[in-house]
């Protein structure tokens, strides 16, 4: 296996455990044992051991000495931090998108929200609608060329997603973030630099106070 090989393949394992944190199959606090993960992704110990370094350094996971890896789990005023700092950076994301968004840019994120309004009326799906939502998230930040600030946000979008995946099973709760969606995305492609960072905290601010209701 060549080292470029090995890359992909820890990105797949990474990829692969990401989802069934998100999904809710690995639970804040399961424990993220190597060969017990290995066996169960039918891959070496290396490659998911690099995942767990990994997901240690987005926040999805910690490691305790004597008591290995276990997916992060937050308390109240974690979470309640978590958003708090996520609606300011979430905002200054959308603004500064806004100011360098290519037509090509806005089309892009104009399709994502129609697929989600589409999908609002199939059965909920929060496996799905997690994951849409997050490269949602992640065209955005990337979006605003800010390398500090799409590392910052990567990791607080991911924390935030493990205390929300009950939320795609809502259907208001689900309704009323694809609006919010489709509310950044207008001002971005009306260039309202100031309406998109508005559009942007106001959703993150929802999210957190809808989080808290479930």
């Amino acid at each position: 296996m060549t080292a470029s090989d090995g890359t992909l393949l820890t990105e797949s394992v990474h990829d692969a455990l990401q989802e069934l944190i998100f999904s809710g199959e690995l639970a804040p606090g399961s424990p993220l044992s190597v060969p017990a993960l290995a066996a169960r992704l039918n891959v070496s110990r290396t490659p998911v051991r690099e995942a767990v370094q990994q997901l240690i350094y987005e926040g999805l996971a910690t490691h305790t000495r004597n008591a290995g890896a276990r997916v992060t789990l937050l308390d109240d005023d974690a979470v309640k931090a978590v958003f708090e700092v996520r609606e300011v950076l979430d905002g200054l994301a959308a603004h500064n998108a806004t100011l360098i968004a290519t037509r090509a840019t806005v089309e892009q994120l104009r399709k994502m929200v129609e697929v989600q309004r589409e999908l609002l009326d199939e059965a909920p799906d929060r496996h799905r609608d997690a994951r849409l939502d997050l490269e949602f998230h992640t065209l955005i930040r990337d979006t605003a060329r800010n390398r500090p600030l799409s590392d910052a946000l990567a990791r607080l979008d991911g924390q935030s997603h493990l205390y929300r995946s009950d939320m795609w099973t809502t259907e208001l709760n689900r309704r009323l973030a694809v609006g919010e969606h489709e509310r950044i995305v207008a001002a971005v492609e009306a260039g309202d630099a100031e309406g998109a960072r508005s559009a942007a905290c106001a959703h993150v601010a929802g999210l957190y106070v809808r989080t808290r209701r479930l």
